[in-house]
């Protein structure tokens, strides 16, 4: 199961995205209004995905992301937002964004985020299963 939280002032800039998360079976969606809110979430439990509007009301999208890192390094985010391609890149480099989303997200984006998050999780997966190879006395 996948557990995916959507961060949004606006419940409604995310439906579309939401709708088409929900269409799988095995993503589980939560939400939350407020960057502290959301913060305060992923900090009490686990989450693979956070997707955050550009503007959360007590902070911007972009900010929230640099405070997730401080909370949880390995979460998975993506981020809403209305800057060009290469000015996204320039404002979220060393965050870890895995995707930038348009403004209000809909089924193909939905697809597309959940394929590149199992691509991660699948390439995660197999780090794992070599270092679990290696004999302990490797690592010594």
């Amino acid at each position: 199961m996948l557990k995916v939280l959507l961060v949004s002032l606006d419940k409604d800039s995310l439906s579309g995205l939401a709708s088409g998360l929900a269409k799988h079976g095995d993503v589980e969606l939560s939400r939350a209004e407020s960057g502290i809110k959301a913060l305060d979430m992923i900090a009490d439990a686990a989450v693979d995905l956070v997707v955050a509007d550009e503007s959360l009301g007590d902070m911007t999208g972009l900010e929230f992301i640099g405070k997730l890192l401080s909370v949880n390094p390995m979460v998975n985010s993506a981020l809403v937002s209305s800057l060009s391609h290469q000015d996204f890149h320039d404002a979220s480099e060393g965050l870890g964004v895995l995707a930038q989303l348009p403004i209000r997200p809909g089924d193909e984006e939905a697809e597309g985020i959940l394929q590149r998050l199992k691509d991660v999780k699948d390439i995660t997966a197999g780090v794992d299963g070599i270092t679990q190879k290696w004999p302990t006395s490797f690592w010594q």
